[in-house]
């Protein structure tokens, strides 16, 4: 059974859009606007790279990152080699980019579940709001890697689902906090 881990950054009221700049959200780019930047902090996105063996996306992430990671060959190295999953009803095999690797299609979470039932190493999932939220509703997630930012966004796409459901436990294997605020939070999904 493969470990399937969603990392986000994420703002500490659980907004997890446009971290990066992506156009259309007010607050887009908010990563990098009024925190310094310490190296140290991000050590766990270098660390996920070397440590995942496929990569899962929703449709609107992978046409986010398709037309630009293949050519961050020195930032994503690792991602850009390994295989790619994206999860879509509605994306077909002609809208896949052709210099990314490997990319298959998953129609379902049912498809998900089968694929983290398979051999293999860790699964990292990115971006991707929508599908983790989803991942988790349906006990997906066996863990979370979260670089939580001084920041509240108020409005804007969170990470954790709005569903009534049970609680789910989750516990802390990884914590540091960093100089400009931001905290890095592990946490594996008890089951």
């Amino acid at each position: 059974m493969r470990t399937l881990i969603v990392t986000s950054f994420v703002s500490l009221d659980g907004v997890v859009e446009a971290p990066g700049g992506e156009p259309g959200y007010r607050n887009s780019g908010w990563t990098f606007k009024d925190i310094d930047f310490d190296p140290a902090a991000y050590e766990l996105k270098s660390r996920e790279q070397d440590e995942a063996t496929a990569m899962l996306l929703g449709r609107v992430s992978y046409q986010v990152f398709s037309p630009v990671w293949p050519t961050m060959t020195e930032e994503f190295p690792r991602y850009n080699a390994m295989p790619k999953y994206v999860v879509s009803t509605t994306l077909a095999e002609r809208d896949l980019v052709s210099n990314w690797g490997d990319t298959a299609i998953l129609r379902s979470l049912d498809d998900v579940a089968a694929l983290k039932a398979g051999e293999g190493g860790p699964i990292s999932v990115h971006g991707s709001a929508t599908l983790s939220r989803n991942l988790a509703d349906a006990g997906l997630v066996d863990r979370y890697h979260l670089l939580v930012f001084p920041v509240l966004l108020g409005a804007g796409k969170r990470l954790f689902s709005g569903t009534d459901k049970d609680k789910q436990s989750l516990k802390l294997v990884e914590s540091e906090s960093y100089s400009n605020g931001i905290q890095k939070l592990v946490y594996d999904v008890v089951r």
